[in-house]
């Protein structure tokens, strides 16, 4: 059996969680990680229990020496923290991928402090900065500027964000592509009413145009397609098929600066949810690093699928690379 290509059982309605677990497991860099040990160095002791189910989880996954193994130890583990997770109800992908990355984070980081000059609108102030480095900041830590300037003064001013996954809105209900749902999402908006900012130029709440741009684009981009439509108690899933390419998607339309040649980002895992909000079913699509095929995960089932059928109407989380996976190496001995 190929390492890498190993099932999950499923433990009442966790399609969600291994399906997420399977998109993970297909990120060399992240596994290799894990099964080299290095992360036992940058570990914290209070905070690593989730971590290092992690790691053992991973371990079983990639050494290919069962067909399906039991993510239990790992879902008790982040239960404790996230009781949500033991229920045997179906849970959104990603939250639960945002809630993963981010207890790996906590776990696995490292804090530096720095001087830095800290700006306002009169003058320049120098501050202490802390910034918070870990594998999941170097793998999927991006950055978005937002340029707000106030309708009345034309004043702008600039608003720095973290991100680990974006959340794409879908514009139209048949058919579109991620492209539009990119220039969707970076298009600029208008902050009326209840969204008003508060201008210190001029001193009122004044209507503003909003404009977001990707200000450090991460290793790996994660799309998730806002699917789930609440609003108060309507709820609607929007089965908009959204064709994404499978190479060569370019994210220089909407990075600003571009101070260099950006690199073009290639797909190496979906996430599909089917059915309705309220019941449904994940799985996933991944490539795996050493055959270089693709493969649908489906619990503890696992099959070989050709590139045409990874673009698929279900697709609820889009992960791409802008660099090429390696093979993991094992080089510690647990």
């Amino acid at each position: 059996q190929y390492q890498g290509l190993t099932g999950l059982r499923n433990l009442g309605n966790t399609c969600y969680m291994n399906a997420v677990l399977q998109s993970l497991c297909s990120i060399s860099p992240l596994v290799e990680y894990f099964l080299s040990g290095k992360y036992i160095s940058a570990l914290d002791k209070e905070k690593g229990e989730i971590a290092t189910a992690f790691a053992y989880l991973m371990c079983d996954m990639w050494l290919g020496e069962f067909d399906c193994v039991s993510p239990e130890v790992f879902r008790l583990v982040l239960g404790e923290r996230y009781p949500t997770f033991l229920r045997k109800t179906q849970q959104d992908a990603q939250e639960f991928l945002i809630y993963v990355l981010n207890e790996l984070h906590e776990a696995l980081k490292k804090v530096h402090k720095r001087r830095c000059q800290g700006s306002t609108s009169t003058s320049w102030e120098s501050r202490t900065c802390t910034s918070e480095t870990s594998i999941i900041t170097q793998l999927f830590q991006g950055h978005l500027s937002y340029d707000i300037m106030c309708l009345e003064c034309q004043t702008t001013t600039y608003k720095n964000e973290i991100f680990t996954v974006l959340s794409l809105p879908i514009p139209y209900e048949s058919e579109c592509t991620l492209q539009e749902c990119l220039d969707c999402f970076f298009q600029q908006d208008m902050l009326t009413w209840n969204n008003q900012i508060h201008c210190s130029h001029c001193g009122t709440n004044q209507d503003a145009a909003v404009k977001a741009s990707i200000a450090q684009a991460p290793k790996i981009v994660i799309f998730h397609l806002k699917r789930f439509d609440c609003q108060g108690s309507y709820k609607k899933k929007l089965r908009t098929e959204i064709y994404y390419p499978l190479n060569n998607l370019d994210l220089s339309p909407y990075i600003y600066p571009l101070v260099r040649k950006n690199p073009k980002y290639s797909l190496f895992a979906v996430v599909n949810h089917f059915g309705d909000l309220d019941g449904g079913h994940y799985t996933a699509f991944c490539k795996n690093t050493i055959t270089k095929n693709w493969y649908s995960f489906d619990d503890s089932q696992i099959r070989e699928i050709p590139e045409s059928s990874v673009q698929t109407g279900p697709a609820y989380l889009l992960l791409y690379s802008c660099q090429a996976f390696s093979i993991p190496v094992k080089t510690h001995n647990y």
